[in-house]
């Protein structure tokens, strides 16, 4: 089996949908058909039971598969990699998952580290909108750029990168639309969103269960990703706090963004496993304390 075959039926065995799994690989859904069929050819068993139209499940071989395959395929992978990072001359590689969208602004860290440690690989990604704490557990990331405070016994908060306001975006046709700033107040008198699983903790600081006068703010809507959720502000669908960086990141004329002068700044810091703790993240840490964090007005 061929790695991008192992590779298109753990997608796959994760998705459990064919055009997830091709649009997440950048492949046509013919491939993926392909590759699994041939697998499937060679085996002499089914590996997926696709009755249902809408996603297909792993039979119990796929299971046996999938699970024999797991660690085959990640000890493979960073053995490739190792092996092309040491042909440049890199010994490690760091990998930084970002909530925020302002990838452009924290430049300044990621280059005063790139400068510091060229025998180390620094690798920027967008986080998920969800399960960021259990992607960094699994090891899909080495840090987490998120959003403060993190409560979690197993993780160590770093220093913070920036502080950022509160701003509301609505429709353009939204009837807050055209105000300047807007009171946490208001938010209890729309509906909201808010992704799936986040620890209640967590979401409070992000978007709170109630505003301060007591009344609820009700997220009626789970989105499980940016895309998602930008777009049912756009159809008017849904009210949604941000933090104001993506005014200048994420501007789009079909949407208003207000200040919410009384919602609490969001602060956003490192955050690591803490037995996974090494030099490399302690040397990221200590660029971003030595530059210092800055705060958007």
């Amino acid at each position: 089996m061929e790695i991008r075959d192992i590779e298109i039926f753990l997608t796959l065995a994760e998705e459990l949908h064919f055009g997830r799994t091709a649009a997440r690989l950048h492949i046509s859904t013919a491939r993926v058909s392909q590759a699994i069929s041939q697998q499937e050819r060679r085996l002499g068993s089914l590996l997926f039971d696709r009755s249902n139209r809408r996603q297909v499940c792993l039979t119990p071989v796929g299971q046996r598969l999938r699970d024999d395959l797991r660690l085959v395929y990640a000890g493979l992978r960073d053995s490739l990699d190792r092996a092309r990072m040491a042909s440049r001359g890199i010994t490690a590689r760091l990998r930084v998952g970002l909530m925020p969208f302002n990838v452009a602004d924290l430049q300044h860290y990621w280059q005063a580290f790139r400068t510091r440690h060229p025998h180390w690989e620094l690798q920027i990604r967008q986080a998920p909108y969800v399960g960021q704490f259990d992607r960094l557990r699994a090891g899909d990331f080495d840090v987490l750029v998120v959003w403060l405070p993190v409560e979690e016994p197993d993780l160590t908060v770093g220093p913070v990168l920036f502080t950022d306001p509160r701003v509301l975006a609505v429709a353009a046709g939204h009837e807050l639309a055209g105000r300047d700033a807007v009171s946490v107040e208001a938010l209890a008198d729309f509906a909201n969103a808010m992704a799936p699983d986040f620890p209640d903790y967590w979401e409070d600081s992000y978007l709170p269960f109630h505003t301060p006068g007591g009344a609820g703010i009700e997220r009626p809507e789970l989105v499980t990703n940016a895309e998602e959720l930008i777009n049912l502000v756009i159809t008017g669908e849904i009210v949604h706090p941000f933090p104001s960086h993506v005014t200048r990141h994420w501007s789009m004329p079909h949407v208003h963004f207000s200040r919410i002068p009384d919602m609490g700044r969001l602060s956003f810091a490192l955050v690591w496993r803490t037995e996974a703790e090494n030099d490399i993240i302690r040397a990221l840490a200590h660029v971003v304390r030595e530059l210092g964090s800055f705060t958007f007005r």
